[in-house]
Parts: structure tokens; C-alpha cells; sequence
């Protein structure tokens, strides 16, 4: 069996940034998502807070690490989203509306 090949990085760069640099710890960089250019963000999820992922409506609990996203342009910090990995990365695929749990009521 061969070892693991890492994912190519990202070809754009955040505006004020180089690709794939290290930000804080993180890494950050520009994505194209539903027309518009995303700041999209690494988080080891060290803040140990939790937060609600748009993607599957589920909660990101404090200690996993996930992915904040932001229109690159006129956004303030009430725009940022925590997302899942997996989530983000799906999230062209996914429908439009709101992802529930199996029991959670439907209202």
C-alpha cells in the first residue's frame, strides 16, 4: 500500500495573503461559493464554544476543528459561518433547504 498523497492547495489566494500561509495557525484562502468569491478559513475549534454548521444544521461542539467562511467582500463579523469539513466541501451538492436529524420536528 502506497502512503497518502496530501490534497492539492488552493491556486487563489486570500486578498491579502499568499496561498497555503499559515495565519495564526490556521490557514486561509479565497473559494468560490454560490456566485460570490469566500473567505474560507481553518479552526482548530480550540475556542470551546459551540457552533451551528448551516450546512447540516447540526452542532459543532468545542475541541473539533472545522472551517469559518465569509464573503471576501462588504461582510462584517456577523457574516462568518462555522461549517463542518465534510460540509463545506459538499456544500454545492447539497440541496437549499434547511438539513434535520431524523427526529428533529418539523416546523
Amino acid at each position: 500500500m502506497s502512503p497518502r498523497r496530501k490534497p492539492p492547495r488552493s491556486s487563489q489566494a486570500a486578498p491579502d495573503e499568499p496561498s497555503g500561509v499559515p495565519f495564526g495557525g490556521t490557514l486561509r484562502r479565497v473559494e468560490e461559493y454560490d456566485g460570490e468569491d469566500w473567505v474560507v478559513q481553518t479552526i482548530p475549534g480550540t475556542s470551546g464554544r459551540y457552533y451551528r454548521c448551516p450546512g447540516c444544521d447540526q452542532e459543532i461542539p468545542p475541541g473539533v476543528g472545522h472551517v469559518v467562511a465569509w464573503p471576501a467582500y462588504g461582510a462584517g463579523v456577523d457574516d462568518r459561518r462555522h461549517w463542518h469539513r465534510a460540509c463545506w466541501g459538499a456544500r454545492e451538492r447539497r440541496t437549499t433547504n434547511v438539513q434535520r436529524g431524523r427526529n428533529a420536528p418539523r416546523h
